[in-house]
């Protein structure tokens, strides 16, 4: 019986262990599925997120060059409308016209801008057509055109000038005569020719308003809104300080108003055969005030026949009592108060666009001659220029050939 015992005992214990090993077995096989599962499980995770990323960064990146691209898009319009206004500007600038305020059936094309240096052999043609420099928005209309490079015996500052004998109307020195440009305050000597010639009371009290105020380059004025002078004052202010108010309340009190008083302007420059001149506005603030030397010699000579025109723009100075304060003004040109010059008329202008100019009729080596300076460039270089042509007068005259630059005018081409 013991050994049969033994025997079963034995089998017993072996299967046990067996069972035991069966066991041990499964529970690692089990846990191995488990660790190989959660390895999987984690794999995956970093798989997706690692896919989450990449889908982030491409549309990251896809936004980005979306917005880089409408970003380039607004800098590629506003390059092509920058592009689009300098050319319109350049187009407006070249043709050198301006819209008129008068009717429009005063309205007329004014000739383009022809110059011929009569001072060199230079062709003519060489300045036509010509294009503004770009990023000329403060410079003048003669040094956008490149009429300062015209050269001249006396080396004048001004790209345009003109002498003549006002007697003969002998031309004795020319220098782009024929250039039409802003005239700037150059205008009011037409706006005091036509009220001295509509024979208006001088006493007769005008009131500043706000219309007068300059709107078109912001000036200055001393006469404040509300301020009452006659007209004759008004007059005198405008030529021999070149006070806008005054010259726009003259042209606002014309009978039938401003837009009337301008029309009378130009049929007067077309009656004085000014074929190149266009007047906008009494005061010469608008650009679109034009001229030629040629046209400003004929109105100089026509404006002088009036006394009271000469004695009020050569006034050296003058006082206007405004109620208990007084103001005092003084001559524009400095020349008038210079006792080597004998000075009969004259009158100053100056805006951006038309550089520094002066007109004058002055007695010089016996004989009176007519000198129209326009687009200096400096702001005492017209006085100069006058001064120039004044020694080289005096000088040629002495030699007996004060016509030796007109021999130069044969050299044109």
């Amino acid at each position: 019986m013991v050994p049969a015992q033994a025997a079963r005992a034995e089998s017993t214990k072996s299967s046990t262990k067996t069972s035991v090993k069966k066991s041990s077995s499964k529970s690692a096989s089990a846990k191995s599925k488990v660790v190989a599962k959660k390895a999987s499980s984690s794999k995956e995770r970093v798989a997706k997120s690692s896919a989450r990323k990449k889908v982030k960064d491409t549309q990251v990146a896809r936004a980005s060059a979306k917005k880089s691209n409408r970003a380039e898009t607004r800098a590629e319009r506003l390059a092509r409308v920058r592009a689009e206004a300098r050319q319109a500007k350049a187009t407006q600038r070249s043709s050198g016209i301006r819209q008129a305020v008068a009717s429009a059936a005063d309205r007329r094309a004014v000739r383009p801008l022809v110059v011929r240096s009569h001072l060199s052999s230079q062709s003519a043609n060489n300045f036509s057509g010509l294009t503004p420099a770009a990023g000329a928005a403060r410079a003048s209309y003669g040094q956008i055109y490149g009429l300062h490079q015209t050269p001249d015996p006396l080396d004048l500052k001004s790209s345009v000038a003109l002498v003549m004998d006002q007697d003969t109307n002998e031309v004795v020195f020319a220098k782009n005569s024929e250039a039409v440009l802003p005239i700037a305050s150059l205008t009011k000597l037409m706006t005091a020719l036509v009220m001295v010639e509509a024979h208006l009371p001088y006493d007769e009290a005008i009131t500043i308003t706000h219309d007068d105020v300059d709107t078109e380059k912001n000036s200055s004025s001393r006469l404040a809104v509300g301020t009452t002078l006659s007209r004759g004052e008004l007059l005198h202010l405008a030529l021999m300080s070149s006070e806008n108010r005054a010259a726009h309340a003259l042209g606002r009190t014309y009978p039938g108003g401003l837009g009337a008083f301008v029309r009378v302007m130009n049929a007067k420059a077309r009656s004085l055969g000014m074929i190149d001149t266009r007047y906008v506005d009494p005061t010469g603030l608008n650009s679109g005030n034009q001229s030629s030397a040629k046209d400003l010699a004929s109105l100089v000579k026509a404006a002088y026949q009036h006394h009271l025109i000469r004695e009020l723009s050569v006034s050296p100075e003058h006082a206007v009592n405004l109620g208990n304060r007084q103001l005092q003004y003084r001559n524009t040109n400095s020349l008038v108060r210079n006792p080597a010059w004998d000075i009969g008329l004259q009158k100053t202008g100056y805006i951006v666009e038309a550089g520094r100019c002066l007109v004058m009729q002055a007695k010089m080596a016996g004989r009176k001659f007519i000198m129209v300076f326009l687009d200096s460039a400096g702001k005492h270089s017209r006085q100069a220029d006058a001064e120039r042509v004044r020694r080289w007068i005096e000088e040629a005259s002495m030699k007996g050939a004060v016509g030796s630059v007109t021999l130069t005018r044969s050299n044109a081409s």
